[in-house]
């Protein structure tokens, strides 16, 4: 026999407690369900949802990455890898002196957690709402900074190129720079394995 149980001053029997516990068994059975339509109507996240990250740029078209490593750093899952390597002149990615050569994201280990975009001082880091990364291929869920950098806007160059003439690295940041300057050409990639074009051949 179930004891009892006294509350309040009150003596309750002992079996009432699985009971009420079954009630809310028995009102879910008789509510409406709730079926997703996906993948033919996909879901609409959080404006802040945690999704697949992405490598922003100036508005000039200049990468905000500056290869610190940081966002490396930070991640508990060891997913992010990344190598930074000096501008040039001849050769410039970003304003400062560094930029981030080679930079990889595995999601098979990412965790999603946000934990880097929070360490990126330079905010060249952020996360979208593109959710649907899952692949055959363990190889394929390595994306890398060309998978991951942001495309080109309206007054953007592709890096590499000069920075905005009169400026300095301060002055992006202080959002002084809002689009390529007029006449801004892409340099060669001679890291990528580019070459400089023969003089007199025609663009």
């Amino acid at each position: 026999m179930a004891e009892e149980s006294t509350e309040g001053g009150q003596t309750k029997p002992g079996f009432q407690n699985p009971v009420a516990g079954f009630g809310v068994t028995f009102k879910a059975m008789f509510k409406k369900r709730l079926t997703e339509q996906y993948p033919e109507q996909p879901k609409t996240t959080a404006p802040r949802f945690h999704g697949r990250h992405q490598l922003n740029r100036h508005p000039d078209g200049l990468e905000k990455c500056i290869g610190c490593e940081l966002c490396a750093w930070a991640c508990p899952a060891d997913a992010i890898y990344v190598e930074g390597a000096d501008n040039t002149d001849e050769e410039r990615y970003s304003p400062g002196e560094r930029y981030g050569r080679v930079y990889q994201i595995n999601y098979a280990r990412c965790i999603l957690c946000g934990l880097c975009i929070e360490a990126c001082p330079t905010r060249a880091l952020t996360m979208t709402n593109e959710f649907e990364l899952a692949d055959s291929s363990r190889e394929n869920l390595i994306y890398t900074k060309e998978q991951l950098l942001a495309g080109l806007e309206e007054g953007m160059v592709e890096s590499p190129h000069s920075i905005f003439p009169g400026t300095d690295e301060q002055d992006y940041y202080r959002g002084l720079v809002t689009e390529a300057a007029p006449g801004t050409v892409r340099q060669v990639a001679v890291s990528k394995g580019e070459k400089p074009e023969p003089e007199g051949a025609e663009a």
